[in-house]
């Protein structure tokens, strides 16, 4: 699968920062994580850290797939409301997913400060309306937040204008976010794997799972053998091909990075995320050398070529947008690049076991905008189920709901 066009920034950034061997011959271990991104890293990291004897598969360079093109926005905002959520699963569950990928930012904050050199950063969070009619959701939406105590704020048109100089009737201001380098972070994870005595094999295709009583055993495309006792299929947007059924759509999504811009042509933006209401959703961030990476323009397109295609138009419709609403800001795509992007019925993400494969191959589709730190709560969600214990989300992000989605 193809999974980006164009020129990320993280792989432009950083190059290719090492490789891992192939696998080659057969072997056995407690734990496999397919897949060499940034959730696979997470979840091993986690694993490791635990005492688990960890093998990562990766079929290309680690890092090489859809992390290489994140755009890496570290959010407790999920892209469904958590007043949609209420409704649709209760409000106690809703605050619960909330309330999960707002301490994942302090995890990862954490995480960050043991490898160091990931550039992370905390952010303020603008959520802007896109127009008056989303003004009274947004408002809605930032009661019930503050009910259940998330420290959010709202602003109105003349406050958003004196301070980030940009037009919209209203938006939520949220102190808790932050932005990172996922390529990176991801090698640092693994290398720490490695080093505790696990495993990363890349250049290593999987081709058959075959669960039984006692373990799975996987074979690989050079016909070699991998005997386990769990599979985490950390695959990112290729595990759907595992399951019966659709469980996410796949879209493209399209960005670009500037070049470093003096701190005063971005104002408060240096350290604010901004996003929109709309959906799709023009979003953008700063880097820690100042640069400018806005996202957006998503579409249905799930053709590589074509997406190749749509590359420069996107970045060019992107770098308009942004120039519209601040016309002080002369936008040059440095670089621009398109990937694709999967979501959920409901915004929420898939972690654990499916009945396709049974009760010792687990999934972790951390799909949408919180990607990673979905992934950081899969993480430990998917150790409590390794080691047989209970987790407060293991139910809302299991497969059982998707009969609620339908």
């Amino acid at each position: 699968m193809d999974l980006k066009s164009g020129y990320p920034f993280w792989a432009v950034k950083n190059g290719l920062l090492k490789t891992f061997p192939q696998l080659t011959r057969d072997h056995q271990c407690e734990v496999v994580v397919i897949g060499g991104g940034i959730t696979g890293a997470l979840i091993a990291d986690e694993l490791s850290r635990k005492g688990h004897h960890v093998v990562v598969l990766e079929r290309r360079d680690v890092g090489w797939g859809s992390s290489a093109a994140s755009t890496a926005l570290l959010q407790y905002e999920i892209d469904a409301h958590m007043t949609a959520l209420a409704e649709r699963y209760g409000e106690a569950d809703a605050v619960r997913a909330y309330r999960a990928c707002a301490e994942a930012i302090g995890e990862l904050e954490s995480l960050a400060a043991e490898l160091g050199n990931v550039d992370f950063e905390r952010q303020q969070s603008l959520y802007y309306a896109s127009n008056e009619e989303d003004v009274a959701p947004l408002k809605e939406e930032l009661a019930l937040r503050q009910k259940h105590g998330f420290e959010a704020e709202w602003m109105e048109r003349e406050a958003i204008f004196a301070e980030y100089g940009f037009v919209a009737p209203g938006a939520i201001l949220t102190q808790l976010a932050a932005t990172i380098d996922p390529y990176r972070m991801a090698y640092q994870l693994f290398s720490r794997v490695v080093e505790r005595g696990g495993e990363v094999y890349d250049r290593t295709q999987m081709e058959t799972i075959t669960p039984d009583d006692h373990g799975v055993t996987l074979t690989l495309a050079n016909s070699a053998k991998l005997r386990c006792q769990y599979v985490v299929m950390a695959a990112g947007y290729e595990s759907q091909a595992w399951l019966p059924e659709k469980v996410a759509d796949n879209l493209s999504s399209y960005a670009l990075i500037t070049d470093p811009l003096p701190p005063e042509a971005l104002g408060k933006l240096r350290h604010t995320m901004v996003w929109e209401s709309a959906r799709p959703y023009l979003y953008m961030r700063t880097t820690c050398d100042g640069r400018l990476l806005v996202g957006g323009d998503d579409d249905d397109e799930d053709i590589p070529k074509r997406r190749d295609a749509r590359v420069e138009e996107k970045a060019e419709g992107l770098a308009a947008k942004i120039e519209a609403l601040w016309p002080r800001l002369d936008i040059n795509p440095t670089f621009s690049w398109g990937g694709t992007f999967a979501e959920t019925g409901d915004g929420l993400p898939f972690f654990g076991p499916h009945d396709a494969l049974g009760p010792r191959v687990h999934f972790a589709m951390a799909y949408g905008g919180n990607g990673i730190s979905y992934s950081m709560i899969g993480a430990k969600l998917l150790r409590a189920l390794i080691e047989g214990r209970e987790h407060p989300l293991a139910e809302l992000f299991s497969f059982k709901r998707l009969a609620k989605i339908a």
